[in-house]
């Protein structure tokens, strides 16, 4: 690690200048996360294309991060930068508290993929995980929500709950200010613990389950089998609607997993990806759901209600999003993404195999991830245990001096349409040789 750590100072003298600059940044980066990051300071962007990216000392990477799924279309996909261009170039008015044409295919497209009628945009999938809930306590007269332990749905203050030591919730470790003790907003069940969600729903005040159909940000967790129809029946039972975040799971296919696996949630939030590098997101809603919270005279869903947001909505994100849908994540892209994480899943097999380490990797659709336990988590509280951040630190840095980029936050690797095949055999060399090293 120290070699590693030397080398990438010596490579990158104006990325470190950039950072030691930067005084007047909180953290000294634009986004605090932007400090997750293997090394004594990021790298600095420069220009990104397709599956590449290049930073200030002028090194090219193959980017598997793809902006932690905010990318999976590629950076700056053609369609998209066109529909940007008309919109704001051309045409003008990138936000102007007018709807668009585009909006309702957008709409239409969405049902289309995931099932649900009723759409609504935001920014950020965050924004579209805050105001489902909304929705759901004013429809449910609930006031809880129930989360995953290290579930990840944004900067939603009542997902930052995770099952403590003696199995009830508790606030999740770093939760940075928050408005009160999270047990009186939310109610956490470990993923794939059916016996747990049915405890804590027989309470009787959740208003929603907010989930993931599969675990993404503390490492991919995987759905035991008949674990996510056991959901769909137990909140049927109690009177609890069923929110599936689809924002990182989207990678299982053109319709997430909602579509691949045959889910019915009442309502689905997604965001990142869809507006293929634009900031864009959006929840759907089933029609009787929506019947219900429009027949409210009650509800103020035009103003100050709490739900909604000036610039959600603006046409340059609606036509980011149609050109996303229409022209990038198109099936056959998701095949091609789909064959290639496979390879990928194939070549970190194979090295841990070789080496007989008691690690294992994990593929959702063009997500591909290795975790340092075997066999593969199946809840977050053992997923978390299973970190190792010095060893992923490791890993992280010794790809990125040799122009690998993997997420930051985890070891994820995330294909897109213009992912290549020698893209992923590179990671496998690079992997191989960095566990020769360890083994060594």
């Amino acid at each position: 690690m120290a070699r590693e750590s030397a080398e990438a100072e010596a490579r990158n003298p104006r990325s470190q200048a950039a950072y030691a600059r930067a005084d007047h940044l909180f953290g000294r980066v634009p986004m605090t996360w932007m400090n997750k990051t293997a090394g004594a300071f990021p790298r600095y962007l420069a220009t990104a294309r397709g599956a590449r990216v290049t930073d200030v000392d002028g090194h090219e990477y193959v980017d598997f991060c793809l902006g932690d799924t905010g990318a999976m279309t590629g950076h700056s996909p053609a369609a998209v930068t066109a529909a940007v261009q008309h919109r704001f170039a051309e045409l003008g008015g990138a936000t102007a508290m007018l709807p668009t044409e585009d909006a309702e295919w957008v709409g239409a497209e969405l049902t289309r993929r995931f099932g649900p009628t009723r759409w609504s945009f935001s920014l950020t999938a965050t924004d579209a995980n805050r105001w489902a809930i909304r929705l759901a306590r004013a429809v449910t007269g609930r006031p809880k929500i129930l989360v995953n332990s290290y579930c990840y749905h944004g900067s939603v203050d009542e997902s930052l709950i995770v099952t403590g030591p003696d199995g009830t919730g508790t606030a999740r470790p770093g939760n940075v200010g928050a408005p009160c003790d999270v047990t009186l907003t939310s109610r956490v069940a470990e993923f794939n613990d059916l016996d747990q969600l049915e405890r804590e729903l027989a309470h009787g005040d959740v208003a929603a389950v907010l989930m993931e159909p599969a675990l993404t940000n503390i490492g991919i967790v995987l759905p035991e089998p008949g674990y996510l129809d056991g959901v769909r029946e137990l909140t049927r039972r109690h009177g609890t609607l069923l929110i599936n975040d689809e924002t990182h799971t989207f990678s299982a296919g053109p319709g997430g997993c909602t579509a691949a696996w045959d889910l019915e949630p009442d309502v689905l939030t997604i965001g990142k990806a869809i507006g293929g590098g634009i900031p864009a997101g959006a929840y759907g809603l089933s029609a009787d759901l929506a019947d219900r919270l429009l027949g409210r005279d009650d509800l103020d869903l035009v103003d100050m209600g709490g739900v909604g947001g000036t610039l959600a909505g603006n046409a340059l994100s609606v036509a980011a999003m149609r050109a996303t849908l229409e022209h990038v994540l198109t099936d056959d892209a998701f095949a091609h993404m789909h064959r290639l994480a496979e390879r990928f899943e194939a070549g970190v097999g194979a090295g841990i195999e070789k080496h007989a380490l008691p690690w294992s990797v994990s593929r959702l659709g063009a997500r591909t991830e290795y975790r340092f336990s075997s066999p593969a988590p199946r809840t977050g509280t053992e997923a978390a245990a299973a970190g190792d951040t010095e060893l992923e630190d490791f890993l992280h840095l010794y790809l990125a001096n040799r122009g690998i980029l993997l997420t930051p936050f985890h070891n994820m690797a995330l294909m897109c349409p213009d992912t290549t095949e020698q893209d992923v055999d590179r990671h496998t060399e690079l992997f191989a040789a960095a566990l020769a090293e360890l083994a060594g």
